[in-house]
């Protein structure tokens, strides 16, 4: 486990109250105080807005380059503000988001003899992939494989065209493939 539970919920109510703070100000919200310790370990952490059931903006940091508190500030805005996907948030829609905070373990490289050994290094439901050829990166968390039912070949495939490259280059040698796991907060 990286992080308690209670700072886990702490994570998505500062989220929530930054995209609120955002939308009512056009300011970002100061640091709250008191929040707890552990928030300040640099984590990889990802804001996902749901409304509906249908994504509505997700945007994150796979790489522990912030605090886990800061980034989570700043990621909810880009979530909810500049997701290219879509518009930005309304005063309006705003009650009718779920909001989901995911923290992420370091990304680790899989290394493969042959791209068929990637079927006993991913776990669907828990691992959480990156991949990258060249400039092209691509990520989907761990939730994103459950949610759609996805086998291993259909995760690799996505995140390939997450990525903006043919579905089927996770089998090629100069693509990098990465897994993760995610604290999951909602």
């Amino acid at each position: 486990m990286m992080i308690t539970d209670r700072a886990g919920e702490y994570l998505v109510k500062i989220a929530k109250e930054t995209i609120l703070h955002y939308l009512e100000t056009g300011e970002k919200l100061e640091k709250p105080e008191g929040y707890p310790i552990e928030l300040d370990e640099k984590l990889g952490v990802f804001v996902t807005l749901n409304k509906k059931n249908n994504l509505r903006g997700c945007i994150g940091y796979a790489e522990p380059i912030e605090s886990a508190i800061d980034a989570t500030m700043e990621v909810a805005i880009a979530a909810a503000f500049n997701d290219p996907r879509f518009n930005q948030v309304t005063k309006d829609e705003f009650k009718e988001l779920d909001f989901e905070v995911t923290v992420l373990t370091k990304p680790e490289m899989i290394i493969v003899a042959h791209p068929d050994q990637y079927f006993d290094e991913i776990e669907i439901g828990v691992d959480g992939l990156i991949i990258q050829k060249g400039y092209s990166r691509g990520l989907l968390l761990p939730q994103v494989a459950t949610e759609n039912a996805f086998t291993i070949e259909d995760f690799l495939e996505h995140t390939c065209m997450k990525a903006g490259i043919s579905a089927d280059s996770w089998m090629d040698e100069s693509c990098d493939v990465y897994k993760f796991q995610g604290q999951i907060f909602k």
